[in-house]
């Protein structure tokens, strides 16, 4: 993709030369304040946003009639406390993820746990080369 410093040079960038103009099906939006217009620009027809994220801040206000306007697209910002909300959800979320924990680190025995004090170069360690699996700190 081309770099420009504009917001409309990446709009154009991303449905123009990625997509070939006809937009990506979903954008999942962890930054929110700074990336919410490029992200809903960058959605084909009838796309799916999924904002979870406010690393620079509040998503600003919108008109339903955007969305409309913009291909009939759908907005959600879905919320943790909704899904774990009824103590049965809760607890097959739990479950699912003790499961999922336990299933890593059988897989991941013979990765020892990083002392606390080394955090900082765990922390530089972690990168797609360094690192494949999770990372345990040990107290």
């Amino acid at each position: 993709m081309k770099s420009s410093s504009t917001p409309a040079g990446r709009r154009s960038a991303c449905q123009a030369e990625i997509t070939g103009g006809v937009g990506v099906p979903v954008v999942y939006d962890s930054i929110g304040q700074s990336t919410f217009d490029i992200s809903l620009d960058c959605l084909a027809r009838r796309g799916l946003m999924v904002c979870f994220g406010t690393a620079s801040g509040p998503t600003p206000p919108i008109q339903a009639m955007q969305l409309a306007v913009k291909g009939s697209l759908f907005l959600t910002r879905p919320a943790l406390a909704d899904y774990i909300a009824d103590p049965e959800e809760r607890a097959e979320v739990a479950g699912a993820n003790c499961s999922t924990r336990r299933i890593r680190a059988n897989q991941d025995r013979d990765q020892p746990a990083i002392p606390l004090e080394d955090a900082v170069r765990a922390h530089h360690d972690m990168s797609p080369v360094a690192v494949s699996v999770p990372s345990v700190f040990s107290v």
